[in-house]
């Protein structure tokens, strides 16, 4: 029986393999839109597309950012300066695709951009903290993806969002995690709604990786930054030891990190160029052998294995 078993998981793995193997046709004359390329994911997929032979439309924040990208790839990649928390620069973006790609329609949007900081305990935050990274990580994904939604209908195309494993596991306090689970609650209801039209949306939930969002100097910064800013009674509630050794956390969390943003792009790259891609994919070995399985535990499980790492106020109860 168990080789029966052994069998048919065996057959069914290699369907898998050969049906995700098929790639759509004339990808020359696909247009794909990016946000956030100036540097991480968005850089390595706006060139890894255009090496592709994609015609690749780039937003940056920055105009440095664009030029750069720019002076490594072809002459078909083209790039717009984008801040995706102005809706009248979101507009702006969206009427220069659509001068683009015209009747063909959009095949892909990818909403790459990104921030993590303020990162620190919740009770050290203001409001403000937490809208500043919404307005980036989720409000900016809805408005980029609502402004483009009609070009990608067109093409019966594809939505690529990237969340992360913190969309699955809260493990630490301000925006960034909150932001991440209404990624995926985003994605899953545009998914449904789009199925009838032909257009396909798929989830990028990496574990970590060496990019500017998770760079141990900027969040240390930031996190300073945000104690700095805290009342005499939550620096006295916490303690001095309390914020030396969250940021001793930041620095090792940061240090186990890979600097292989391919494997993150190629899970891209796939959702964007496959048959059938994925639902949802999961880059890094972390994301698969520890944050995946650890979303699904009970809670109290979970609660004592992050709690076991975790540091304690200083004057805790």
């Amino acid at each position: 029986m168990w080789l029966y078993l052994a069998a048919l998981m065996g057959l069914w793995y290699l369907l898998r393999w050969y049906r995700e193997r098929q790639v759509v046709s004339h990808l020359q004359d696909k247009y794909v839109f990016i946000t956030g390329c100036d540097s991480g994911f968005g850089n390595l997929l706006a060139r890894q597309l255009d090496l592709r032979g994609l015609r690749v439309l780039a937003a940056c924040l920055t105009e440095k950012g664009a030029e750069q990208l720019r002076s490594k790839t072809s002459d078909r990649l083209e790039t717009v300066i984008l801040d995706v928390t102005k809706t009248e620069s979101v507009a702006a973006a969206a009427q220069w695709v659509k001068e683009r790609v015209g009747d063909r329609g959009l095949w892909g949007l990818v909403n790459n951009a990104g921030i993590s900081v303020p990162t620190a305990p919740n009770e050290w935050l203001t409001k403000q903290d937490f809208v500043n990274i919404l307005e980036v990580n989720l409000l900016g994904v809805i408005e980029v993806t609502l402004s483009m939604l009609s070009l990608v209908r067109k093409a019966r195309g594809r939505v690529v969002n990237v969340s992360s494993v913190m969309g699955r596991v809260s493990l630490f306090g301000g925006g960034y995690c909150i932001s991440k689970y209404g990624v995926e609650a985003f994605s899953d209801s545009l998914r449904r709604e789009l199925s009838y039209f032909g257009v396909k949306v798929a989830i990028i939930e990496p574990g970590y990786f060496k990019t500017a969002v998770t760079n141990s100097d900027t969040l240390s910064l930031g996190l300073k930054r945000m104690w700095d800013k805290a009342s005499s009674e939550v620096k006295h509630v916490y303690g001095e030891n309390f914020l030396a050794s969250y940021l001793t956390g930041v620095k090792s969390f940061s240090e186990e990190s890979t600097g292989d943003l391919s494997l993150v792009t190629d899970c891209m790259e796939h959702a964007l160029t496959a048959c059938r891609p994925r639902t949802r994919y999961s880059p890094g070995w972390d994301a698969k052998l520890f944050y995946l399985p650890l979303s699904y535990l009970p809670t109290c499980l979970v609660d004592v294995i992050i709690g076991w790492r975790s540091v304690k106020p200083a004057k805790a109860l």
